[in-house]
């Protein structure tokens, strides 16, 4: 699914390090290659042409299928355009009828619903806003769904059954993965063991006419009976790798969302979602089908993923048609479902292609090339051992068990000359099949696909392959606070509403009543968040953002009564909350006709904007220096104790200058000068256990773990003293601390001079840790960034290797990451870090193993053949080390797990060669 941030307009020309050279056609080879993250298609078609591959389904097992991906490619296109086609032809009949003034079409009732499926797509399909108004627009759609457009469908397993037999389900058929017969009919194409069969055959019938059947078919036999037992084997494992791949597809595409049922936020798996239902939607979701928007602020699609075009399209109810498969790029709204699964365009187009999960990594262009190499040295070599073996024979220098020559010129007959010279092509053919390594590159799927299991038990999901092995070798991770270091699971413990100190944050009665309204109004009103009263009683349950979900709790707490709170006035204009601005705004009416525009955000900034205060007797004083510093001083004191610090403000507005059309308000700039300050929330959110002996064992392996947060610099300092990136207070210096801003300002090479140094960057926008990822990269390192927002999404598209976070992460962040960290916990980090560690150990263990064995079958039977005219290891004993070898010898050291002693060793360089100098030296001795 493409996505704005895929093609990044940061990427380095002459970085090979990145895989980015300006042309491919620049790097001294085929296999000088460190990364494969942003590889052209070209670049893996040089590298495939460049290997000699003998049996090229079996070295290229799990990589990427080039022919199937320009196939899928062309199929999404024609798709594309097909939709437009269609929908260009509907728009001109509609105006056509329109003109002869014949618009009417009337709802055709479904079962228990007003309107059937047909229609609903065809409406979302094409548009069709007309027939739209004349069911009486969002509202008269939704009474024929039986749908409450804020309290959502009643949603018990009847209704929701009811609506999928009427509807269909949010699923699409999907094409079935390869049976075990056709991986068996694969193993089977090999062309050395084809000539083996054929050579065994051969000995088979030679064998029986010269020696009887009671002797002569031991050779030939167990020729057929060591090829098919490597044939099954191969087969077997494959099969079961490929079940493993077909599983995590299902779990990557398995996305949990939010729903409104019965009036309360309820998560759902996105194959449960039914027409009807209520879905809110936030920066950096993904559309989860086709659907009509209900109400929306400052809402932006990007629907390249549909059209192929990257174009922001805005919606609002004169374009309020959204598209499954589409990604929110800024704003809010929420959205009612009207076609799901196959009845949406992304579910035909899902449908329609299979997803590959193929791709090359490093390791394997690695091998690949290993392998090439060791295969021209062992097919010279049993081209060598043909030549001398048939010399030998036909010269009468290889003598048979009596002693005597085993061909004599005109003596021996034909069918014994024969014989004589398959048994020396079987030796020549079993020498390829032994010292081509085509278990190489499969040993990496092997372990890769064997460790990807094992991560998903360890809380990651992995996108890409590649970031198994690369992890292995990461040198820094820039890790976000929130959520990864910290619970994300916020109270407030400390507020300054007024003039004065809160204690206990909650206590009302410290609250004078204008204050204390205003402050439920803001709270109620500006939030993305909302809460949720049983009817028979019981706790209150409230949604949202850990931080909306702590301070709509904490308004509960002084008594706010939040559905009666947002029926009191009426929603003007939103601007949602932005992590450039930090800040999030609202404007709205009062039945008396006043308007009030609410902020929230980063204490500093908000209290930097406000010109007054709530004094004593609900009076506004203000804002005086003293008291800015005595605000400044409480945002201090709170952020050293690792508090989070957020300010609520207002300001009223005068009604006549606020826009009045749609499309003036969607473009208004919510004022946010001279507000007053209406209180500064102090939120805990505790480091997570475990977080500090994470860090430590990184720090013991080499890893610099670095944070990266939008917080305040002094709670980010208090984290990181809590969690062990900062040893003590005397490291809190520039530039090892340092905010955003001034990095932002430092010219490049002051960026490349001080990275090294920094640990902590507090207050910092997305961009800034883009840049710090780029200064990093330029620097050598291989950086893996951890990150949930669509914000994110540059920095971990730009990093080596990119995680996001399953439960926080936003769909825009997931698509544009590498591995998937399920519980967003750093430890979980730590834990890919140490597979990947072990997935680079156990090949360079398999790699020894196999080519010991290997030059040791190579030299004794050539040695053996150009010495004495007879080899010692017969075809079958040769194709027994090589199944032992190969498959099971893969399989073996593949699944080994990772070692503690693995996080005790630095990190393992790009430029580090394959066989090391040990490797070499234990190599030759065995």
């Amino acid at each position: 699914m493409t996505s704005p941030f895929k093609s990044s307009p940061y990427r380095r020309r002459h970085d090979l390090e990145a895989g980015g050279r300006s042309t491919d056609d620049e790097s001294s080879g085929p296999f000088d290659i460190l990364s494969t993250k942003n590889a052209s298609i070209e670049r893996l078609r040089r590298w495939r042409q460049a290997a000699l591959v003998l049996n090229a389904s079996r070295r290229f097992r799990y990589t990427l299928d080039l022919q199937k991906e320009e196939e899928k490619q062309q199929i999404l296109r024609k798709i594309r355009a097909h939709a437009q086609v269609i929908r260009a032809a509907y728009r001109f009949k509609a105006a056509g009828e329109q003109a002869n003034g014949n618009t009417e079409l009337h709802a055709t009732p479904t079962g228990d619903f007003g309107i059937d499926q047909d229609q609903l797509s065809t409406m979302t399909r094409d548009h069709k806003f007309d027939f739209l108004e004349q069911l009486g627009g969002v509202k008269g759609l939704s009474d024929l769904l039986k749908t409450n457009n804020e309290k959502g469908i009643y949603g018990d397993d009847a209704d929701l059954l009811k609506r999928k037999n009427a509807f269909g389900s949010n699923t699409y058929p999907q094409k079935k993965g390869r049976t075990f017969w056709m991986f068996l009919w694969e193993a089977w194409q090999d062309l050395t063991l084809i000539i083996l069969m054929v050579a065994a055959v051969a000995s088979l019938v030679l064998g029986i006419k010269t020696e009887g059947i009671k002797e002569g078919w031991y050779d030939g036999a167990s020729i057929a009976f060591a090829v098919i037992l490597v044939i099954v084997v191969t087969a077997v494992s494959d099969y079961k790798q490929s079940l493993q791949f077909q599983n995590l597809n299902e779990e990557k595409r398995n996305i949990h969302m939010e729903v409104i049922r019965g009036g309360k936020r309820v998560d759902v798996s996105i194959y449960d979602l039914v027409v009807g239902d209520v879905v809110p939607l936030n920066i950096g979701d993904q559309v989860p089908a086709d659907g009509i928007l209900i109400i929306g602020h400052s809402l932006a699609i990007d629907e390249s993923s549909m059209t192929g075009e990257s174009k922001i399209v805005h919606k609002n109810s004169r374009e309020p048609f959204l598209m499954s498969g589409c990604k929110v790029a800024d704003g809010s709204g929420t959205m009612l479902v009207t076609s799901v699964g196959i009845n949406t365009e992304w579910g035909l187009l899902m449908a329609s292609i299979s997803e590959d999960t193929g791709e090359e990594t490093p390791l394997q262009v690695r091998l690949n090339g290993v392998a090439t190499f060791i295969g021209i040295v062992g097919l010279t070599v049993a081209f060598l051992v043909l030549v001398v073996l048939l010399v030998r024979f036909f010269t009468g220098h290889t003598k048979d068990a009596n002693g005597r020559p085993q061909f004599k010129a005109g003596k021996t007959s034909v069918g014994d000359a024969v014989d004589g010279a398959i048994k020396i092509l079987t030796v020549a053919v079993t020498i390829v099949v032994v010292a081509v390594p085509e278990g190489l590159p499969l040993a990496v799927t092997l372990t890769l696909a064997y460790s990807m299991r094992k991560m998903m038990a360890d809380k990651a999901l992995v996108r890409r392959l590649s970031a198994c092995e690369t992890m292995g070798s990461a040198t820094t991770i820039c890790s976000d606070k929130t959520g990864t270091l910290t619970l994300n699971q916020m109270t407030v413990v400390a507020a300054y509403a007024g003039s004065k100190k809160i204690d206990p944050p909650e206590k009302k009665s410290q609250l004078s009543p204008k204050l204390s309204s205003l402050l439920i109004e803001g709270v109620a009103q500006n939030t993305n968040g909302s809460v949720f009263i049983p009817e028979g009683g019981g706790d209150v349950e409230v949604s949202g953002s850990p931080t909306e979900k702590a301070i709509l709790v904490w308004g509960v707490k002084l008594g706010m009564n939040f559905d009666a709170v947002r029926s009191e006035s009426t929603v003007i204009h939103v601007f949602p909350f932005n992590s450039q601005k930090k800040r999030g705004g609202v404007a709205l009416q009062l039945p008396d006709s006043e308007v009030h525009i609410h902020w929230k955000g980063a204490a500093e900034i908000v209290l930097s904007s406000c010109t007054a205060y709530f004094g004593e007797n609900d009076n506004i004083e203000p804002m005086d220096d003293e008291k800015a510093l005595f605000f400044k001083k409480a945002i201090e004191d709170m952020a050293a104790g690792s508090l989070r610090c957020i300010a609520i403000a207002y300001r009223s507005y005068e009604i006549d200058k606020v826009p009045v059309g749609e499309q003036e308000l969607s473009q208004w700039a919510l004022p946010e000068d001279d507000l007053v300050l209406l209180a500064i929330i102090g939120l805990k959110d505790p480091c997570r256990p475990g977080v500090k002996e994470a860090v430590q064992l990184c720090q013991n392996a080499g890893v610099k773990v670095r944070m990266v947060t939008g917080d305040n610099l002094q709670t980010a300092r208090a984290i990181a003293l809590e969690c062990g990136i900062l040893g003590s207070n005397e490291d809190a210096v520039e530039p090892i601390l340092i905010e955003g801003k001034v990095f932002r300002e430092y010219s490049v090479e002051e960026r490349e001079k001080h990275v090294e140094k920094i640990l902590v960057m507090g207050r910092s926008s997305p961009n800034d840790k883009l840049l710090l990822v780029q200064a990093l990269r330029k620097g050598g390192h291989v950086v893996a960034v951890t990150g949930d927002g669509t914000n994110d999404a540059p920095a971990l598209h730009e990093a080596d290797i990119g995680l996001s976070m399953g439960i926080q992460g936003t769909e825009v962040a997931k698509e544009n990451s590498d591995i998937i960290i399920l519980d967003d916990n750093f430890a979980s980090v730590v834990k890919v870090v140490r597979w990947g560690r072990s997935v680079y150990a156990n090949i360079q263990k398999f790699i020894q193993f196999q080519l010991t064995v290997n030059v040791a079958a190579l030299i004794i039977n050539v040695v053996a053949a150009v010495s004495s005219g007879d080899v010692p290891l017969n075809a079958v004993q040769l194709l027994w080390v090589n199944l032992i070898m190969d498959t099971l010898g893969a399989l073996a050291l593949a699944t080994e797990p990772p070692t503690d002693h693995l996080m005790h060793r630095p990190p393992v360089g790009r430029r580090e060669p394959l066989i090391t100098n040990i490797m070499w030296r234990n190599l030759l001795i065995q």
